[in-house]
């Protein structure tokens, strides 16, 4: 049986409700670098190939682990996290005042809604998530990706056999979302069954010693 496994990136200064940045160019917190170095420690993988998002923070996350094997990670073009909101329209905006803006998408609902030139349709990130699915059975045994929180859940809600075509389905995959377990360096196992169905575990004791360094 091949397995995939995915992390989820260190805490952001997005995550800790800081300026709004460009998106790809949000940088780990001191706590998300702490994290990424305690994640080196922990993860007793030695995957035959590492795949990360274009995103920095994905990168600074997956810096250590790989300096430490000296391995050298693969840029994925479909890994990186969905856009909703246009980062020059939140410009100067913190977490806070963000939020407001995050919640009325969401609540709009619609999959073709574009909030600006640096941002993405939901439909645009459900095709991203979906090239990657297919993807999933030519990757290497082993495969370790480091990425982010909201495109792994879209890519467990699509392996589920749920559908995020339509507003009814965008809304349902948002409450899926904001259920799952997913803390910053997040670790889980995509395990692909003989007859080609994969089946998502959570690695609960990695978890759990991610959110103690937060302690």
């Amino acid at each position: 049986m091949k397995t995939i496994t995915f992390v989820r990136h260190g805490q952001s200064v997005a995550n800790a409700g800081g300026v709004t940045m460009a998106h790809d160019a949000i940088p780990l917190t001191p706590l998300g670098q702490r994290q990424a170095a305690a994640l080196a420690d922990a993860l007793t993988l030695r995957p035959e190939k590492v795949l990360v998002s274009a995103y920095v923070r994905a990168q600074e996350t997956a810096h250590p682990f790989c300096a430490k094997l000296g391995l050298q990670p693969v840029l994925h073009p479909l890994m990186h996290e969905f856009s909703t909101l246009d980062s020059a329209k939140m410009a100067g905006l913190n977490g806070d005042q963000r939020w407001p803006h995050v919640q009325a998408y969401w609540e709009a609902a619609d999959p073709a809604l574009r909030t600006g030139e640096n941002a993405e349709t939901f439909h645009e990130f459900n095709a991203r998530v979906a090239q990657f699915q297919g993807e999933l059975p030519q990757l290497p045994h082993g495969t370790l990706c480091f990425g982010h929180g909201m495109w792994f859940a879209l890519l467990i809600w699509r392996l589920l056999g749920f559908s995020a075509a339509d507003s009814q389905g965008m809304s349902a995959f948002r409450r899926f979302q904001q259920g799952m377990p997913m803390p910053n360096c997040a670790v889980y196992h995509l395990v692909q069954a003989k007859d080609g169905h994969w089946r998502v575990q959570g690695v609960e004791p990695l978890m759990r010693q991610m959110m103690a360094v937060a302690v």
